[in-house]
């Protein structure tokens, strides 16, 4: 258990995807770029690619992402936020802005 006051040390905004693309050399990691209103998009490595066979369908959509992890390498890239997801061998469930909302935007 945690204490209400380190649950709020975690910082979760809504990001909006720019691109998506397969990690060469892995099954199931994507490289994403994520708008979060910063003056740059951010680099997501994220464990998801198995889920998908189109990855256009992942771009532009608004999603939930933990942006106050420490950066970390993954096959040799850094990733600088973590996309919020439930899954099993065969779904994935994302937790998605269901209308616009400015990328950047605070999760309460």
């Amino acid at each position: 258990m945690i204490n209400y006051d380190d649950f709020k040390k975690v910082e979760m905004k809504i990001g909006r995807v720019l691109s998506a693309k397969k990690i060469e050399g892995s099954d199931k990691l994507l490289k994403l770029s994520v708008d979060f209103a910063e003056e740059n998009p951010r680099q997501v490595v994220s464990g998801i690619g198995k889920y998908f066979e189109d990855l256009e369908t992942l771009v532009g959509k608004q999603y939930a992402f933990v942006t106050n992890l420490e950066p970390r390498s993954i096959m040799g890239l850094e990733s600088q936020a973590m996309i919020i997801a439930a899954s099993t061998e065969t779904d994935i469930a994302f937790f998605d802005a269901q209308q616009t909302i400015p990328p950047g935007t605070s999760l309460k």
